[in-house]
């Protein structure tokens, strides 16, 4: 077999150690070849690549983002782009191309297996978003990047008795505010699937205060948005890929915190730093089955199909499936996340505890 290979998307810790997975499967097990396609879909259309080898592979599990370099441009979004990605499986004579990316590049992968091409889908996103597994890899690296800067936000909001609001990744779904809030305890954690009342944000971290309690950490997920009619929220302007440009909710309501408390607020947006580094280990194990399961699906050609985790097994689902829906939290996790919230005056009660 020669098998194309690429890194589509925003870069996620794990993705170095699906491509070794898949070259050391490819090589050892099936004597076959693996081309490394540079910048996602941009190399296979530009013919910019590399040969992939075990050697070449070596020390590489460990290490952040991706030794192919990612991109999200796509061959639907540029003329003739279906034909140059033709003319590459031809050129390199590929029996197969594994797209390694999140709900976009696995759209990408869905519309291909359409047109006939044989493409393999590998999910990837730290905001583990993508149904029908139960883990992407960067995520449990995510969530303890988060952990660790809430452990370490404590100690600064207790000295100076402040509310310190962390602004946390999450487009649309709030895993990991949910998982790093509920590990840092966090008194709130404010995400997309559940609109927030920042009149009751205030009403509960005034009364946490009251009680003698003289630091909040409040998590939000940069897509978390309020109810509506309780502030206004500017709309966020839109990149040349068609994606919303988020970021800056926290700030805001660190901003409305203060206004409305007089508690002194500031804000501490994370960003980018939960993207890179090295993988825990967990990612690094999820990374490796994912990069071997897909050369297995490439070597007996199940075509247009998508790794995934269930039940602590890897399997394959068909990627068409797998896009259209995004995976929100679990309601258990929401319902923790209400539990360890604050109280409001009304709902207060003798012999309880705050947190």
């Amino acid at each position: 077999m020669r098998i194309g290979i690429i890194t589509g998307g925003g870069d996620c810790p794990g993705l170095n150690a699906v491509i070794r997975g898949a070259v050391r499967a490819a090589e050892v097990t099936y004597d076959s070849t693996v081309i490394g396609f540079r910048s996602a879909w941009r190399g296979v259309m530009d013919n910019d690549y590399e040969l992939l080898d075990v050697d070449r592979c070596r020390g590489i599990l460990p290490l952040g983002g991706t030794i192919l370099g990612t991109s999200r441009d796509q061959p639907f979004a540029r003329e003739h782009g279906i034909e140059l990605v033709r003319r590459a499986y031809d050129r390199h004579g590929l029996d197969a191309i594994i797209g390694i990316g999140g709900e976009g590049s696995m759209g990408v992968v869905n519309a291909l297996h359409q047109k006939g091409f044989p493409v393999i889908g590998v999910p990837k996103t730290i905001d583990n978003d993508i149904p029908l597994t139960e883990m992407t890899f960067g995520f449990q690296t995510a969530v303890q990047i988060c952990t660790d800067a809430i452990d370490r936000l404590h100690t600064t909001a207790e000295s100076h008795h402040r509310v310190l609001v962390v602004e946390v990744m999450g487009r649309h779904v709030g895993h990991i505010a949910i998982w790093s809030g509920l590990a840092g305890g966090a008194a709130l954690i404010l995400v997309p699937e559940e609109p927030f009342d920042l009149d009751e944000v205030c009403e509960r971290i005034v009364n946490r205060h009251r009680k003698g309690r003289w630091a909040t950490i409040v998590v939000v997920a940069e897509g978390a948005l309020p109810k509506p009619g309780t502030f206004e929220v500017p709309e966020p302007e839109v990149d040349v890929y068609g994606h919303k440009v988020l970021g800056g909710i926290g700030h805001l309501i660190a901003r409305e915190i203060h206004g409305r408390t007089g508690i002194e607020s500031r804000t501490t947006v994370l960003g980018h730093i939960q993207r890179g580094g090295s993988p825990v280990a967990f990612d690094r194990i999820l990374g490796t089955r994912f990069g071997v399961a897909a050369v297995d699906a490439a070597a007996e050609q199940a075509w247009g199909q998508m790794v995934a985790l269930q039940q602590g097994q890897i399997v394959r689902v068909p990627v068409e499936e797998a896009v259209g829906s995004l995976k929100s939290v679990q309601p258990d996790l929401l319902r923790l996340n209400t539990m360890f919230q604050p109280r409001l005056p009304s709902d207060s009660h003798p012999g309880l505890v705050e947190p």
